[in-house]
């Protein structure tokens, strides 16, 4: 699935963002067109895709948000709006207008909370986020990015009990950006956090939530037992990935995930399907992982990894781990450290 950044605008100011170098706080900041946003839809078309999802910033703060809206889903496409939930409030009610022209299948709204007490908000902001949650409840699915080990849930099942949100949580973690200072989980801590949410198991089980990982999460970090009552949980195997996201921007260029913005970023017009897309990212990750197979030594000689249940943690991880040392792996390495802006490492293309 394609990730299409509607406006690079953001309200918010996350002290863990990873995708600040793409964004722009307040402002007008840049919005797609109408004639991208029209080519972005004939491509996945043309790649057999129909499913699209919509990022920002904030992508309801695009001018024309739910005119885009209906006409992605007019095209056949399954639409999923990665937001805060602070669009604006003549937006929110041209929104309720239309939602009977979508259903479970075709809407979804992945909205990321904050805990308010670890991360205070900004004044104003939970009003409007209560009144989003209020309207589209049974829409949207929580988020939530864990940037501390010392995280809290409660806050969470509290908001999907009282606004009736799906019970499905989707959990990610802070990654670093290379390159660039950024606050984010170290893989030293990746186990305490394991242990902490597995500590919120009662709370899962009685509001019957099935908690879900984004990318970069190791699978190695959770003992048999955690991992088979998530299964139980969850009906199936955890999988513990980290493929491209193929973010698509504003101005049509691409690249891998926000932490790797600057890794290898090209452009949407020198593809002609998704599927060109997502193996030219697949191997650039693939000579990622023949220079470090994963975050920690053991995922040299891990069955998981080498099955594909795991990936040895997040490759922005692994491209961290690179900077600063010695110019001596693969060109196509240095190139990426080049395109991250890691000082000393010339372009050789």
């Amino acid at each position: 699935m394609a990730n299409l950044l509607l406006t690079n605008r953001c309200l918010r100011a996350c002290p863990y963002c990873f995708a600040g170098r793409e964004l722009e706080p307040g402002g007008r900041g840049t919005s797609v067109s109408w004639e991208d946003a029209v080519y972005v839809a004939d491509f996945l078309f043309r790649s057999g895709e129909d499913r699209l999802a919509l990022l920002g910033g904030e992508p309801m703060l695009h001018p024309e948000f739910v005119d885009l809206l209906l006409y992605f889903r007019a095209r056949g496409l399954h639409l999923t709006v990665f937001t805060s939930g602070m669009g604006p409030a003549a937006t929110l009610r041209a929104l309720e207008a239309h939602l009977p022209a979508f259903d479970g299948d075709t809407l979804q709204f992945v909205c990321n909370l904050n805990d308010p007490e670890q991360t205070p908000p900004a004044r104003g902001e939970p009003a409007r986020v209560h009144r989003f949650l209020t309207a589209f409840g049974p829409w949207v699915m929580p988020a939530f990015t864990i940037y501390r080990p010392d995280f809290r849930l409660e806050f969470l099942f509290d908001l999907i009990g009282q606004h009736g949100l799906t019970r499905h949580l989707r959990l990610g973690v802070a990654h670093p950006v290379p390159g660039a200072p950024s606050r984010h989980v170290s893989p030293a801590q990746y186990r305490e956090i394991a242990g902490r949410l597995c500590s919120y198991r009662p709370l899962f089980e009685r509001f019957r939530v099935k908690p879900g990982f984004d990318c970069g999460f190791p699978m190695c970090q959770f003992t048999d037992a955690q991992l088979g009552w998530l299964q139980r949980l969850c009906g199936e195997a955890a999988r513990f990935e980290c493929g491209a996201a193929i973010d698509i921007a504003p101005d049509m260029s691409l690249y891998h995930c926000f932490p790797l913005s600057r890794f290898q970023r090209r452009s949407l017009y020198e593809f002609d399907t998704l599927a060109d897309v997502n193996r030219f990212y697949d191997r650039l990750r693939d000579d990622l992982h023949a220079e470090l197979p994963g975050i920690f030594e053991e995922c040299d000689d891990c069955i998981q990894r080498r099955e594909g249940s795991c990936a040895g943690g997040g490759a922005c991880h692994l491209m961290s781990r690179m900077i600063g040392e010695a110019s001596v792996r693969l060109p196509e390495i240095d190139r990426a450290l080049a395109d991250v802006g890691v000082p000393g490492r010339a372009r050789t293309d």
